[in-house]
């Protein structure tokens, strides 16, 4: 008995002594947040540009029995946090090979649609000589070239190859002004093939940019950076030395290509003011432009030339070469900066192969001023589009 007296009161002994001691952890946890309190009050910057405080347990934060016989203790509360300058990569997977691939084929797309450009070009005018120099009626010409166009998109349309555009009355009247000055322009030009060689004709409409600035500057008073002005030297040097030194000059075809150039200008003018907004752009935009134009010229060709004028030509025509169909078709698919390089392009493809396959008669001087034409033609498309780009940014 007096043994378990002694045991007892020496357990309530220690259990005492362990009472004092939580007691005196529990004032120095108490004491923790006042003085946190205080320092975050009395240097808050300092604090916010320190780093994260770590916590991993409040194991041992107290006067506990940590001897070598008591169990381990599980932490009251565990956290781990980052710093706050410690950045976390974000793993996004590219597939660089399907980029790459795309991009391969975008390029592999646009040098065919360049390919298939300039041939069409090369031989639409080609054949619209040799069709000129057999039948030369160059109202009907225009005429059918713009049939055999309207005809191909119908029948796209009607076949859904192409979708049909959704026009109305006021896209019709807007569209007007636009297809009067495209008819004026593809006329005159035809009929400029009619009296000159195929190549003098496209060195002089490379003049359009001077016709385009000039018209710009002094009708809608429109201003442009000295670059552009400095283009139009030798576009127009070019233009006049190729003229002066043309062995086979016609001033029919020289005058038929100069309106041919101020007629597109006004074209791409009424275009820009008239259609912006409009939901029809593209191929479809040019087949109604098409179309809008063989309506508009249909009756002056009748009037012009006549049936009775075509029925002899076309016996004429016949006899000596046989029948033949010409067809054209066009291509819009390029930005601007692009178009103006493959119009150069296009353009001096265009002069060299009719030069090679007609044989027309080429003096140095006069080759000289073709290609003093074409570089100024080029130089100013390039100036234009870094403008165009200029405004756009």
């Amino acid at each position: 008995m007096a043994c378990f007296a002694k045991q007892y009161y020496a357990s309530e002994a220690h259990f005492i002594h362990l009472q004092h001691q939580i007691l005196a952890s529990k004032s120095q946890f108490s004491s923790f947040p006042s003085k946190l309190t205080s320092l975050k009050n009395s240097n808050k910057r300092s604090l916010l540009l320190q780093r994260p405080l770590y916590i991993s347990s409040l194991g041992g934060l107290g006067h506990f029995d940590e001897s070598k016989n008591s169990k381990p203790r599980e932490p009251l509360i565990g956290c781990s946090a980052y710093e706050a300058h410690r950045t976390q990569p974000i793993s996004i997977n590219i597939d660089f090979d399907e980029q790459a691939k795309a991009a391969t084929a975008q390029k592999l797309k646009i040098g065919v649609y360049f390919a298939t450009w300039w041939a069409l070009n090369v031989i639409f005018n080609i054949y619209n000589k040799k069709v000129l120099n057999a039948f030369p009626f160059p109202w009907l010409t225009s005429t059918l070239s713009l049939a055999a166009g309207s005809l191909m998109m119908l029948i796209s349309w009607a076949s859904r190859i192409a979708e049909a555009p959704k026009t109305d009355l006021e896209f019709w009247k807007a569209l007007f002004p636009v297809a009067l000055a495209h008819t004026i322009g593809h006329v005159a030009a035809t009929v400029s093939m009619s009296k000159v060689a195929v190549s003098f004709t496209h060195i002089i409409k490379s003049g359009e940019p001077a016709f385009s600035v000039l018209v710009s500057r002094f009708l809608l008073g429109e201003m442009f950076p000295a670059p552009v002005y400095l283009s139009l030297v030798p576009i127009i040097g070019g233009c006049a030395l190729a003229a002066v030194t043309e062995l086979n000059f016609n001033m029919t075809g020289f005058v038929g290509a100069m309106i041919s150039n101020l007629a597109f200008v006004f074209r791409n003018i009424f275009s820009k003011r008239g259609m912006k907004g409009k939901s029809v752009g593209g191929m479809n935009y040019y087949a109604c432009l098409s179309m809008l134009s063989l309506l508009i010229l249909t009756p002056f060709a009748i009037a012009v030339e006549g049936p009775q004028m075509w029925a002899i030509g076309w016996q004429s025509a016949v006899s000596q070469i046989g029948p033949n169909f010409v067809s054209y078709m066009s291509l819009n698919e390029i930005s601007p900066l692009t178009f103006s390089i493959g119009n150069t392009m296009k353009r001096i493809s265009v002069i060299v192969s009719s030069i090679i396959i007609f044989q027309t008669p080429v003096q140095p001087i006069n080759a000289l001023g073709a290609a003093i034409a074409v570089l100024g033609t080029f130089l100013y498309s390039q100036v234009n589009s870094k403008k165009a780009v200029a405004r756009s940014s």
